[in-house]
């Protein structure tokens, strides 16, 4: 069984975001990590491996800096990886994302393709499912559990008031919620091993994809900007016998804070 995950490279969700001038996030000195949601679908792509037998390829989009991130990956547990590496995707956006992400994908010919449903920087939640219509293969998203059987996969999916269980063929797409799998610690051992395992570099020629069809030129979705949140404000302390500090909270919450 060949298990492909698709794994991106996100800012620690411990960092504080700072913005630039021009209104986008400012990357400097900020530790990054490989993404939550990507970490449960590594998890569980190892565990199938373990139980099932075969290997699990990662596959990412990024620069030089993504593979210490995907090295991390091979220490968990994962056989090899392919990283897409090329300055025109810079600035690109989930569609064309998704694009270059099925070339590379399909070339690996995969039993079972994994990633999360999202991520913890844009949480646009686009490309996978995005993926899966590239690719014409049938998909469960926000996943929570996988069984696999002969040919075919029995996911639990989360709703808003429930779940939800979803028989489909493979191969197939899965995407990862909290909870699918828990991600282990890489052992010293793992960790020197992951240094010998193979990482394929690929640029958009090796994939046969035009670099002026990506990037902000041609991006679906454009982002002016960003703001933060303004900050919160420090907490009120009513002072006073009860029956007049109950009648001060009520008003403010009534006539500040407008929740009554």
């Amino acid at each position: 069984m060949r298990i492909v995950v698709c794994m991106k490279q996100t800012f620690d969700t411990e960092a504080k975001i700072a913005l630039t001038a021009d209104g986008l996030i400012d990357s400097t000195g900020v530790t990054l990590v490989v993404d939550p949601y990507s970490e449960f679908a590594v998890e569980k792509g190892i565990q199938f491996k373990e139980k099932f037998g075969g290997e699990v390829v990662i596959v990412c989009i990024g620069d030089t800096q993504a593979e210490t991130a995907i090295r991390q990956c091979m220490a968990m547990g994962a056989d090899r990886a392919v990283i897409v590496t090329d300055p025109a995707m810079d600035g690109s956006d989930q569609s064309a994302t998704a694009r270059v992400l099925a070339k590379a994908v399909i070339s690996q010919e995969p039993d079972i393709i994994l990633g999360g449903f999202k991520s913890v920087d844009s949480g646009s939640a686009q490309v996978m499912l995005r993926l899966a219509e590239i690719l014409n293969l049938p998909h469960v998203n926000v996943v929570t559990n996988i069984e696999i059987g002969e040919g075919k996969a029995i996911a639990t999916r989360e709703l808003d008031d429930g779940v939800e269980l979803v028989e489909v063929s493979l191969p197939a797409i899965f995407t990862a919620q909290q909870g699918l799998a828990e991600p282990r610690y890489p052992s010293v051992k793992g960790i020197m091993q992951a240094k010998k395992k193979e990482l394929k570099r690929l640029t958009l020629a090796d994939l046969d994809i035009d670099p002026t069809s990506v990037g902000p030129a041609n991006a679906k979705v454009k982002i002016h900007g960003l703001t933060l949140p303004a900050p919160r404000k420090g907490g009120r302390i009513i002072g006073g016998e009860i029956p007049e500090a109950t009648a001060d909270l009520v008003k403010a919450l009534r006539d500040e804070a407008k929740v009554i």
